[in-house]
């Protein structure tokens, strides 16, 4: 996939919704394109208790409502790529679900290199560009008999507005085409959608525990062996070092005294080195 530099940014022309479903659907159940909505993740958590399939996926032009992680805002201009992914992975173990989100990050530093951008991540699933935010996960399990979790992805794909403040613990935003010049919404969403697939039809048929997807986010996860400021519930902050993954894909924090500390929720700001 590369740049188009004849053009202008290609941040208005709307997502081809034939195209996508006729490249996807096989390893995807439905797509849907909207032009806007409040929360994608809100409308397929709707649809998963009425029963919509296993790999639906909803993709908006806009979000009026986004959320990022611990109820925050997300903020959803034009140009981005804002989807959510219905997955039903029975035989997987609940404690495993986590991983999804990790899986996630993963397929975004994938889509990244296929533009011609290095691309890394911070804990659990942000794609970072350099020492910028390009990309954020959230995934949320689903209430009912049937086990099933939404995977929502926000990704900076066009130039981003200027008003678009930074994120937690000061984290400055960015987007692919600031690395890699104007690109095709649609192809982007593509790719993505095919290797994050890809990935799940993995670790799936692994039951939630594939070892080699496990070092592939380790060897992406620039968190590993930083010194970190993790910011916990009820204004809490642990400071140490990141010092390993479980296998569960929990970090485990080293604080200065020796002792380690779990971590399966938080914010994770890198400190620098002194």
């Amino acid at each position: 996939m590369r740049p188009n530099a004849g053009a202008l940014s290609l941040r208005t022309v709307t997502l081809d919704a034939a195209v996508l479903r006729a490249k996807l659907i096989g390893p995807y159940a439905a797509i849907d394109v909207v032009d806007h909505t409040g929360s994608t993740n809100a409308d397929l958590r709707a649809a998963a208790a009425r029963g919509a399939h296993d790999r639906t996926v909803l993709i908006a032009e806009q979000q009026t409502a986004g959320l990022g992680r611990r109820g925050r805002g997300w903020s959803s201009p034009t140009g981005g790529l804002y989807l959510s992914v219905l997955f039903r992975p029975g035989g997987v173990a609940p404690a495993r679900l986590p991983w999804l989100t990790l899986l996630a990050g993963v397929a975004l530093v994938r889509t990244a290199k296929r533009v011609g951008v290095d691309a890394s991540l911070k804990w659990p699933n942000d794609l970072l560009i350099g020492d910028a935010k390009a990309a954020g996960v959230l995934a949320e399990i689903t209430a009912g008999a049937t086990q099933a979790v939404v995977v929502g992805i926000g990704l900076n794909v066009a130039k981003l507005p200027d008003d678009v403040e930074p994120g937690a613990g000061g984290l400055l935003p960015t987007s692919l085409e600031d690395h890699a010049g104007p690109l095709d919404r649609t192809e982007v969403a593509v790719t993505l959608l095919g290797e994050l697939a890809a990935l799940e039809d993995r670790w799936r048929w692994a039951g939630g525990d594939e070892p080699s997807l496990r070092e592939e986010y380790r060897t992406h996860c620039v968190t590993l062996g930083r010194p970190v400021r993790v910011e916990l519930a009820k204004g809490e902050q642990l400071l140490g070092t990141a010092h390993y993954l479980e296998s569960d894909g929990t970090l485990v924090v080293r604080d200065d005294s020796g002792a380690d500390h779990s971590v399966s929720a938080g914010d994770v700001v890198h400190l620098r080195v002194r």
